[in-house]
């Protein structure tokens, strides 16, 4: 028992559930990191898939996992002067990050990639929560009848 004097002992439960802007802020760091990766597949002129897991039947009625390929859109475009614009989106929505500003305009595919780490540091702060709810009550609205 003398090992466990030098411990500090306390009454301490994990928690179940994770808190929803928790959630939604790992859900939306994650997709950030894919485009991050998508847009580096993309300067070195290789490819970026992302693999998920989806439920069939086969020819006798049993379920099985296939693996596939997950289809990633990029989030940005280049304007008509040339320049690149991104738009963050969570689900299908797109984020404002400033009342009538939803787009980061960049000058190159390297300024891109900084630009989705800062993006992504930021989401990770904890800095978007409010645009994160409110995209997030946005697609929850779609869904109601």
């Amino acid at each position: 028992m003398s090992a466990l004097n030098s411990l500090k002992l306390t009454n301490s439960k994990k928690p179940t559930a994770m808190p929803p802007v928790l959630h939604r802020r790992n859900k939306l760091a994650t997709k950030v990191w894919e485009q991050i990766q998508f847009a580096k597949a993309q300067q070195e002129g290789g490819i970026f898939t992302v693999k998920k897991f989806k439920t069939v039947k086969d020819l006798e009625g049993n379920r099985k996992s296939v693996e596939i390929n997950k289809r990633v859109r990029p989030w940005w475009y280049v304007a008509q002067d040339g320049k690149v614009c991104l738009n963050v989106k969570y689900g299908a929505k797109t984020i404002e990050f400033v009342k009538g500003k939803s787009a980061v305009e960049v000058n190159s595919p390297e300024e891109l990639i900084k630009a989705l780490e800062i993006i992504k540091g930021a989401v990770e702060a904890g800095e978007l929560d409010g645009q994160i709810e409110q995209a997030s009550g946005a697609v929850r609205a779609g869904f109601r009848k």
